[in-house]
């Protein structure tokens, strides 16, 4: 498991044995994606230099490799959406989710969770209409087709139509109405497939109780 090597993979950068290596060595391109990798969550600062440069040797080395320079630029947006620089993050992450979709289709499992986290910056950048209108039009059937409707993935999409009816500062009552209706379906759904005490029936169970507190004001 690479998770399991990530301490030699830090220890090898602190030493010098990865910086010392060639560039078009693949040991040392992939050395630094997992070193990036590890470190974007909790040190992203530290993180974003060494996935930059994980991007540009694929870039430049492996460009025959669609695939890899694609999963590079992901893990660049993941880092620049832990950095706060959503609007960065959104551009990358559109580039990406083309990219994925002309190699494999709507419908791939891999397209639908990169669409998915598409979506999560589509309301982190205020356009929360077109995030809806995104999942509802296209992720939410492709994942429910590929998926089933009781798919954690699908599940979480539906989630995300809900950020965004609530947090768009035009929402209205019948948004907040609809909101409850999907929360109704997804709470239902995770009860019965992943049981009460599963973290996220809890969260949705939550958002649910938020939505109708919501409408009491509305």
């Amino acid at each position: 498991c690479w998770l399991a090597a990530t301490p030699r993979l830090q220890r090898g950068y602190s030493e010098g044995r990865y910086l010392g290596r060639k560039d078009t060595d693949y040991y040392r391109s992939t050395g630094l994606e997992l070193l990036g990798g590890t470190l974007r969550q909790s040190r992203p600062e530290e993180a974003f230099p060494v996935l930059e440069a994980s991007l540009a040797l694929r870039q430049r080395y492996w460009s025959h490799s669609e695939t890899g320079i694609l999963v590079a630029q992901n893990n660049l947006a993941a880092c620049l959406h832990n950095l706060g620089r959503f609007d960065d993050a959104l551009v990358l992450k559109r580039e990406v989710y083309a990219g994925f979709v002309a190699l494999f289709g709507v419908s791939d499992e891999r397209v639908i969770t990169c669409g998915s986290n598409l979506a999560t910056s589509l309301c982190k950048a205020r356009l929360h209409a077109e995030a809806k209108q995104f999942v509802r039009d296209q992720m939410l059937p492709a994942a429910r087709r590929t998926l089933g409707p009781n798919n954690h993935l699908t599940l979480k999409l539906q989630h995300t139509i809900v950020a965004a009816l609530r947090d768009n500062p035009r929402c209205t009552r019948d948004d907040l109405l609809e909101a409850e209706s999907i929360m109704e379906d997804v709470v239902q759904r995770r009860r019965r497939v992943f049981g009460s005490a599963h973290p996220s029936t809890r969260v949705d169970e939550r958002t649910l109780s938020d939505v109708r507190e919501d409408l009491k004001y509305a």
